[in-house]
């Protein structure tokens, strides 16, 4: 589908590459520019044009997208062009957190610039494929004014609500999943080779543990949201004596249990609190540090 919106990209790490080659691919004239104007060789040989200044290149189109490290780098492109943003669309799809996409989106409202918050849920290899996830928030008369351009990206848009940081709150909240279970992934192999097992051999169950996990999501989000906490199936007593057994064994062999600690000190505090029979759903409740 070919589209003709100019579309200018701030930003061409590898998802910004990706973001502006998707534009490109669909028709967008699109403007790009980087702090290192290497980085937009390829995408102007592929038809993009190259501003010299972020001055240049938000004045080159209405539809401005920025992708970079964090907000604070955010700020430092664009805060200097205000003026020249004013009254064009702004979508940040740079990850930070969700009070700083609302102290953002307050700063683009002091200077009349329309802003949109989003989140990339999907790696920089699924832009422009079906793979692709990204969430919105903001006006949403705004992200329906840009909703056909946006969906050159690929993959599935949903618009969230008028919250500015209700995206940057999901995606905080999914990356909290995503790493500590990928530092749960990291340790488990770290434990299995101080006791003389390959990544080979453990690989196949290490699979079924995670398919475990993902099986479990629709019934903890269940349970958590009915305030439902039955031990119908575990418990977490059950869960916490397991969480002992891994951390003996793991600082027996001299690995950082410091991850797995934080899980068992909110587990002891659902016992203590005289809830250790209910389902490990409970958990979720316990995260929140005590005062």
């Amino acid at each position: 589908m070919t589209r003709s919106t100019p579309v200018t990209v701030l930003g061409l790490g590898p998802m910004g590459q990706a973001l502006a080659a998707a534009f490109l691919a669909h028709g967008h004239p699109t403007t790009v520019w980087n702090r290192t104007p290497e980085k937009a060789d390829a995408l102007v040989a592929a038809g993009a044009t190259r501003a010299d200044t972020v001055a240049d290149a938000v004045t080159s189109a209405d539809l401005v997208i920025v992708c970079v490290i964090d907000y604070p780098t955010v700020h430092k492109i664009v805060d200097p062009v205000a003026t020249r943003l004013r009254g064009r669309t702004l979508v940040n799809l740079t990850a930070d957190s969700p009070d700083s996409a609302r102290e953002m989106a307050a700063w683009a409202a002091g200077h009349g610039i329309d802003y949109l918050d989003g989140s990339i849920m999907s790696p920089t290899v699924t832009i422009d494929t079906p793979a692709a996830v990204l969430l919105h928030s903001g006006p949403e008369d705004l992200y329906e004014r840009h909703r056909h351009d946006l969906a050159s990206l690929g993959g599935s848009h949903t618009h969230l609500g008028t919250d500015p940081g209700r995206a940057a709150a999901f995606d905080v909240a999914l990356l909290d999943m995503f790493w500590t279970a990928m530092s749960g992934l990291a340790h488990g192999f770290a434990l299995a080779r101080a006791e003389g097992i390959t990544g080979a051999e453990l690989a196949p169950f290490a699979a079924g543990i995670a398919g475990l996990l993902t099986s479990g999501v629709e019934d903890h989000a269940k349970r958590m949201d009915e305030d439902r906490h039955d031990g119908d199936f575990s418990s977490v007593a059950s869960a916490a004596a397991g969480m002992a057994h891994v951390i003996h064994a793991a600082e027996t062999r001299g690995l950082d249990t410091g991850v797995l600690r934080a899980a068992h000190a909110a587990a002891q505090r659902v016992i203590d609190a005289g809830n250790g029979d209910d389902s490990p759903s409970r958990m979720t409740d316990a995260m929140k540090i005590p005062s």
